[in-house]
């Protein structure tokens, strides 16, 4: 049955007006940006990062940092470019409320810094944040020590945590199969505790492993002696100074280029992004392989001394079959919306962990194709997509849940069904606040 838009404030999903032959530049990445402010905010010395990510999730750690104490200043003519002095007795300001959002990056990385404030830390965030978990990253900090008081559903958003009195060994065992963050956030931070830490992960899967990978080079970056027994899902992390060097770049979000490189496949014709890092620990360096599988022509073109990635395709998309899609779960949903189109299906598993995102991204993939009259179910550890004829789609309002990544995926879709509105296309904001006229600006068409 169609649905019809009733939301007056729906986005129009703007449709293609003929073969694509774009340039798109792509903002920082949201992951190094905010692992980036915590490893300088744990440093002694001012750092500057250049070509930081601003949208909701940066803007919020800028916020949860500067609330613990440390000073941030943005350049007048670029506001990337941002100087970072944390408190020099490496002690950081308690007895005060830091503000989530949605934001898991700060929900996860800034407690270990609070284990090193003056008093009790209360973390909070939007209501949709009480719904994904933080049990294992808290438990950890509770095996050194500190104490965790909820104020709602254990194991979730709000608590307040009180930095220990006397550290335990820094020995911990926790689960993070819901979520790689809960690892990252410790190992950001455990230089700074007194015995550093041996972290055992205890669970049967460890998703987002890239992401882990990329955390031990950032903390590596910042002159910390790290090891990684990945084998025995076992990360060593000795004590001692954090310091990042005084001039820190980021790269573009490799993640957020996938709606725009992936709609070459379903607008026709190619899509440019530029400075795509020749070696990168984002997951999104994934991508143009992928992109390559599903039928498309990559380009890797050497550019200034990185490389201009350069999509082109004749609509063509292929499906996959059974696809492990874990190093790179993120792109799921922008994978998913070329799956719908492809000609034949496609299984993407691996991903079970989508579960505890932004929302519930495996539900909500589901719920969004099947309403503009698709075809997917829900799996265990993903989705599985089955193409059906085109004709057969039909227009609808589709949902963004709060998720960044559900709402661009739903313009995805939008390039090949007419119709599409988005209930909530500023979610964008939390990684990609110019998404809209990027879109606009990549299909050549006026907002």
């Amino acid at each position: 049955m169609t649905t019809d838009s009733s939301n007056s404030a729906a986005w129009q999903a703007p449709e293609p007006v003929g073969p694509l032959n774009a340039n798109v530049p792509i903002p920082g990445s949201k992951s190094l940006s905010n692992r980036y402010l915590v490893l300088a905010a744990a440093g002694r010395k001012s750092v500057e990062l250049r070509g930081l990510l601003r949208s909701r999730d940066t803007e919020l750690m800028i916020s949860a940092l500067e609330t613990l104490g440390v000073r941030i200043t943005a350049n007048h003519s670029d506001p990337t470019t941002v100087r970072v002095e944390a408190p020099s007795d490496g002690r950081y300001q308690g007895n005060v409320t830091i503000d989530c959002g949605l934001a898991g990056t700060v929900m996860r990385f800034v407690p270990g810094l609070a284990m090193s404030a003056d008093g009790p830390v209360t973390f909070d965030g939007d209501s949709q944040a009480y719904q994904r978990p933080m049990a294992p990253l808290l438990d950890g900090l509770r095996q050194l020590g500190a104490d965790i008081v909820f104020h709602g559903q254990q194991g979730y958003l709000p608590f307040t945590l009180t930095p220990p009195q006397h550290w335990n060994s820094g020995k911990i065992s926790i689960d993070a199969s819901a979520s790689s963050q809960f690892i990252s956030g410790l190992l950001l931070t455990a230089s700074t505790f007194p015995h550093g830490i041996i972290l055992k992960h205890t669970g049967k899967r460890l998703p987002s492993l890239p992401h882990i990978r990329m955390t031990v080079d950032d903390v590596k970056h910042a002159g910390v002696q790290i090891k990684a027994h990945e084998y025995q899902r076992e990360w060593l992390v000795e004590p001692g100074p954090v310091q990042l060097p005084f001039i820190v770049g980021i790269e573009p979000d490799l993640s957020n280029a996938a709606p725009f490189l992936g709609a070459a496949l379903l607008a026709g014709g190619s899509v440019e992004v530029p400075h795509w890092p020749e070696h990168t620990t984002q997951p999104g360096g994934l991508l143009p392989g992928y992109l390559q599988s599903l039928g498309a022509k990559v380009e890797m073109i050497p550019d200034q001394g990185q490389l201009l990635c350069k999509v082109t395709s004749d609509g063509t998309i292929h499906g996959l079959g059974d696809f492990d899609l874990s190093a790179a779960g993120e792109i799921a949903p922008s994978l998913a919306a070329l799956l719908v189109f492809a000609d034949a299906p496609t299984r993407m598993l691996g991903i079970g962990h989508l579960r505890g995102h932004e929302t519930n991204r495996l539900a909500a993939l589901v719920e969004e194709i099947n309403r503009i009259g698709g075809h997917a179910e829900e799996l265990p550890e993903g989705i599985a997509i089955t193409p059906v004829p085109q004709e057969s789609l039909h227009p609808a309002e589709l949902r963004s849940y709060a998720d960044h990544r559900m709402a661009t995926f739903a313009a995805m879709l939008g390039l090949r069904v007419h119709g599409i509105t988005v209930d909530d296309i500023g979610t964008t904001s939390k990684t990609l606040p110019e998404f809209v006229d990027m879109w606009h600006s990549l299909l050549d068409v006026k907002n």
